[in-house]
C-alpha cells in the first residue's frame, strides 16, 4: 500500500476541507488527474459547475478569519444513537454514520456514501477538525459492504485510508466523479475505482442504478489541485423507489434540483446538507444553509428528507445545534411537518 507523505501546516489550515474552504489554485496547465476531451464542464485541466462562482482567494481567507466570529463548539457533542444494521434489508434503510457518511440498505445492497472513520476531517493526523462523536456504526459493525460512492475529494468526503481498509476487507465497486480514481490509488494501487461524468450511471444490476448528477461545489486534495477532480450528487433508482443524495452543494438557482425532478421523478428520500454554512458571505456558493436544504427537498417534491453535514466536524461558525434548530424554524415555516424532514444524528437509522 502507498502513503501519502504529510503535507505542510499551512496546507493543513488552510485546505483542511473546512466544507470546502481553501486557496484558489495556482495556475497550472497540467491536470494530474485525469486526461479527457474538454466539454461544457471542463476545459481541459479544471472542472466547472454552470455559473461556476469565482474561486476564494487569500483576501477572501484573511477577511474571514479577521472578522470571524465562530461560537464555540463542545468538546465532545455525542450522539444518543448506535446503529448495528441488519446484515441484508429488502427495503430501504438509511443510518447516517456521520457528518457526511452514511450507510443506505436499499433492496438487499449495502452502499457506502463517503465513509470517513477518521478521527479528523484533515490531510494531517495531529491537526485539523476532530470529531465530537465517534461513528454512529462501528467499522466492525458494518455489514458486507457491496459498494461505495464518493462525492468529491474534500478531506470530510474522502478519507482515503478508510477507503483502502474497506477495499482489503470486501473488495466493493467503488464509485467516484472523473478523476478521483488517481487520488484513490494513491492509498492502495490494487484498488479498482469505476470513475463516471455527470450524466453517466451504473448498473448494479437486480433494479438497482447509481447516475452521477450535477452539484453545485468543487474539489481540492491541495493548494495546487483546485477543480482538477470532478465533484457530483447522486440518484439511486431502485425497486423500492429513487432516492437523491446531494452530497455537498449549493443552492444558488435550484436548477440542478428541478432538472433531477425532471429526469427521475420526485425522490422517495432525499439526502441533503444542512450544516456548515456560516458565514453566508463566504459559504453561499458552496454549502446550503437549512432554509434553502428545505428549498432544495421541495424544488425536488420528496416525500422524505434527511438532514446531514452537521454536529460532527466543526467547518464553519455556526454553533454545533445550530443547524438543527434553524432546520425546524424552516420547515415551520413552510408548513413541513417535523418528521418529513429529520436533522439527523450519528448512528440515527431510517426505515421507510
Amino acid at each position: 500500500m502507498k502513503r501519502h507523505g504529510l503535507i505542510t501546516a499551512l496546507s493543513a489550515a488552510t485546505v483542511m476541507t473546512l466544507g470546502g474552504v481553501g486557496y484558489a489554485a495556482h495556475k497550472r496547465n497540467r491536470n494530474p488527474y485525469y486526461r479527457g476531451p474538454v466539454s461544457d464542464h471542463f476545459d481541459g485541466v479544471r472542472f466547472h459547475g454552470p455559473d461556476q462562482p469565482p474561486d476564494k482567494d487569500l483576501a477572501d481567507i484573511a477577511k474571514w478569519q479577521r472578522n470571524r466570529r465562530r461560537e464555540p463548539w463542545p468538546k465532545l457533542f455525542p450522539s444518543p444513537y448506535a446503529d448495528v444494521p441488519p446484515e441484508r434489508y429488502d427495503g430501504l434503510r438509511v443510518t447516517l454514520i456521520g457528518h457526511a457518511s452514511y450507510l443506505f440498505q436499499v433492496a438487499g445492497r449495502n452502499i457506502l456514501v463517503d465513509p470517513v472513520f477518521a478521527k479528523r476531517a484533515s490531510p494531517l493526523r495531529f491537526a485539523g477538525p476532530k470529531r465530537a462523536n465517534p461513528p454512529g456504526i462501528s467499522f466492525a459493525d458494518l455489514p458486507p459492504i457491496d459498494v461505495v460512492l464518493i462525492t468529491h475529494n474534500h478531506y470530510d468526503h474522502l478519507d482515503g485510508p478508510t477507503v483502502a481498509r474497506l477495499w482489503q476487507v470486501y473488495q466493493p465497486l467503488i464509485i467516484a466523479p472523473l478523476g478521483n480514481d488517481a487520488i484513490l490509488r494513491a492509498y492502495d494501487d490494487t484498488l479498482h475505482v469505476e470513475t463516471r461524468d455527470w450524466g453517466e450511471s451504473v448498473d448494479l444490476g437486480g433494479g438497482i442504478t447509481i447516475h452521477l448528477t450535477p452539484a453545485n461545489h468543487w474539489s481540492a486534495r491541495g493548494l495546487n489541485d483546485r477543480r482538477m477532480a470532478l465533484w457530483c450528487s447522486f440518484v439511486l433508482t431502485t425497486p423500492v423507489g429513487v432516492h437523491y443524495h446531494s452530497g455537498d452543494t449549493a443552492l444558488r438557482d435550484g436548477a440542478i434540483f428541478r432538472d433531477a425532478r425532471t429526469r427521475f421523478g420526485p425522490p422517495r428520500l432525499a439526502t441533503l446538507p444542512i450544516g456548515a454554512y456560516e458565514p453566508r458571505w463566504f459559504m453561499k456558493d458552496q454549502h446550503m444553509n437549512p432554509a434553502e436544504a428545505v428549498e432544495a427537498g421541495l424544488m425536488l417534491g420528496a416525500d422524505q428528507m434527511l438532514g446531514h453535514h452537521w454536529g460532527t466536524f466543526q467547518l464553519t461558525d455556526e454553533g454545533v445545534e445550530r443547524p438543527m434548530e434553524a432546520l425546524a424554524v424552516a420547515c415551520a415555516e413552510n408548513g413541513i411537518a417535523p418528521e418529513r424532514f429529520v436533522a439527523l444524528r450519528p448512528g440515527q437509522a431510517w426505515e421507510g
